[in-house]
C-alpha cells in the first residue's frame, strides 16, 4: 500500500504528505547517505495526532519519504513561493542544501513522471475520494494538512520558527470563521508562539483541494518540532513535550469539526 489510510466519521480528514520514511530500493541505491537519513521528515506526526481515532476523524498518511517525491507540491512543479527557495516536486537536495543523490543519478524528466504516476498520483486519488464520501455524508468537510519542521532552517528563514504555523492561502482555501476558530484555540493556550499565513501560506493541499464555494475548507498547520521532538538525529518523540501540545491540536480540530457541523 502506497498510504495509510483510516475511514472517520465525523467531517474532518487529516492529511499527513510528509511522514513517510520508506525509500525504494532501486531509488535508495542512487542516494547519498543524506538521503537515508531522511532528515526533513515529519517526524511522529501519526503518534502526535493519535487521538484522531477516538474523534472519528478521517486519516491519511504517507509511506514513501518527501525524497521519493513531494506530494505536498503541483504535479507540474511551480514554485508556491515565487522568488523563494523552496525545494522541488522531486527534491534533489535537503534542507541544509546537502545533495540526495550520487553524480550522475538525478531523477530525469521521464522518472519524475514515473514517480508521479506510482506515487503521487495513489495518495491524492485516495485523498479525493474521501473528500468526495464525507461530503456525500455531510455537506461539508474541513481538511487539515499537518506538517512539522525543525524550529530553525536558514535555508528558508531567518532566526526560530513561530511554534504553530497556519496557512489558508491568505484565506482563500477556507470559508470565513474556520481559521479564527482554530487559532482562538491556540491562543487560549498562551503558550506558543503563532503566525497566520506567514512564510507558510499552505502547499498544494491546502491551495488545489481548500475549495469553499464547493464546500471543502482546507487549512494547513506547519508545527515546530521543538514543541514534542528531539530536532537532532535520532530525532526521538518528548513525551514531556507532546502531552502539552496534544492538547492544543485536540482542542483546534475539535473546533474545526465543530465549525463544519454548524
Amino acid at each position: 500500500m502506497d498510504f495509510r489510510f483510516n475511514a472517520g466519521s465525523i467531517p474532518l480528514l487529516v492529511s499527513m504528505p510528509h511522514v513517510g520514511t520508506d525509500i525504494p530500493d532501486e531509488i535508495a541505491a542512487q542516494m547519498t547517505p543524506a538521503g537515508a537519513d531522511r532528515q526533513d521528515t515529519d517526524w511522529h506526526l501519526v503518534k502526535l495526532y493519535e487521538f484522531l481515532g477516538e474523534m472519528g476523524a478521517s486519516t491519511l498518511s504517507a509511506r514513501w519519504s518527501r525524497y521519493v517525491i513531494d506530494l505536498n507540491r503541483p504535479p507540474e512543479d511551480s514554485n508556491l513561493y515565487p522568488g523563494q527557495d523552496t525545494t522541488g516536486l522531486c527534491p534533489v537536495d535537503t534542507f541544509h542544501r546537502e545533495p540526495l543523490y550520487r553524480e550522475g543519478c538525478l531523477p530525469d524528466q521521464a522518472e519524475v513522471q514515473r514517480r508521479l504516476a506510482a506515487y503521487w498520483q495513489p495518495y491524492h486519488s485516495q485523498l479525493r475520494s474521501e473528500l468526495d464520501r464525507l461530503l456525500s455524508l455531510h455537506g461539508r468537510v474541513v481538511l487539515w494538512d499537518a506538517h512539522s519542521i525543525a524550529s530553525i532552517v536558514p535555508r528558508f528563514f531567518e532566526g526560530k520558527l513561530p511554534d504553530l504555523n497556519f496557512g489558508t492561502a491568505d484565506g482563500k482555501s477556507c470559508g470565513q470563521g474556520l481559521s479564527e476558530a482554530v487559532v482562538a484555540q491556540a491562543l487560549a493556550q498562551e503558550h506558543y508562539s503563532i503566525a497566520v499565513n506567514g512564510r507558510f501560506k499552505g502547499g498544494h493541499i491546502t491551495r488545489h483541494y481548500g475549495r469553499p464555494a464547493s464546500n471543502v475548507h482546507a487549512i494547513q498547520l506547519e508545527m515546530c518540532q521543538s514543541t514534542y521532538m528531539d530536532e537532532q538525529a535520532p530525532y526521538g518523540y518528548r513525551a514531556d513535550l507532546a502531552v502539552q501540545v496534544q492538547g492544543v491540536l485536540r482542542s483546534m480540530l475539535q473546533a474545526a469539526a465543530d465549525w463544519s457541523r454548524a
